[in-house]
């Protein structure tokens, strides 16, 4: 069974319109330079972990008043029992929001297709052309695009979300994603946390300004229902 690397008790930011709690699963395929779970990717095995006893418990005691659960990481799908993990979570009747990089198209099918996941954020890391730049690996372009095609298609709600970093995300690429993404429902930009990333270069990195990020939403706004921008108001 997957190992919990971290439980975040109380999180609606990551569930919106839930109750929810966050679960960190640990391992990656990923290696963005910006990512800001660094030890989740890089040394999951220094982490301690949680039994899924102690899980179990944890949801039992907050039955009456618990909607939810988001299974985040590092990225939930390199795990190849993780519809076993989901499983366990839906015998307590809570929904799953799932966050993934979209690198595993088969087990996110077979997830939707079994009913095991209610929401999914899929992170879209760059245009085409940079994905292995952005990434810091050798991305499979296909197996993101049948992602990209299959989370259009459900009536789940899906929702696609990249992170703008200066220096590696501008407005060109943001336009060009958009581009990619046309006709999606939901599109969320996310601004760059300069804590705790991969490459310790990047802890010294400043976010786009607040202007900058509102500059972005107006440029992808004609692609899709719905441009949402994390954590900033206005």
């Amino acid at each position: 069974m997957v190992e919990i690397k971290g439980i975040e008790k109380f999180a609606p930011k990551d569930f919106p319109g839930y109750i929810s709690c966050t679960v960190f699963l640990g391992g990656c395929n990923l290696r963005c330079p910006y990512c800001h779970n660094a030890d989740l990717v890089l040394r999951p095995q220094t982490l301690p972990a949680f039994s899924l006893d102690y899980f179990v418990d944890f949801m039992s005691v907050r039955k009456d008043w618990l909607e939810g659960v988001c299974v985040t990481g590092g990225e939930p799908l390199i795990h190849e029992d993780i519809a076993e993990f989901f499983r366990v979570i839906k015998k307590q009747n809570l929904l799953i929001k799932l966050d993934t990089n979209g690198t595993f198209s088969e087990r996110l099918k077979f997830l939707i297709d079994s009913k095991l996941i209610d929401a999914v954020a899929m992170d879209v890391k760059a245009p085409w052309s940079k994905y292995s730049e952005v990434t810091g690996a050798t991305a499979d372009i296909q197996e993101i695009q049948k992602s990209i095609a299959i989370l259009k298609e459900t009536e789940i709600e899906s929702v696609f979300r990249t992170t703008v970093v200066p220096g590696l995300i501008e407005a060109i690429d943001i336009e060009e994603i958009g581009k990619m993404l046309k006709g999606a429902k939901i599109f969320q930009i996310q601004p760059f946390d300069p804590y705790n990333t991969l490459d310790e270069s990047y802890s010294s990195k400043k976010p786009f300004p607040r202007e900058e990020l509102l500059d972005f939403v107006k440029i992808v706004e004609p692609f899709f229902q719905e441009v949402r921008l994390e954590g900033v108001s206005g």
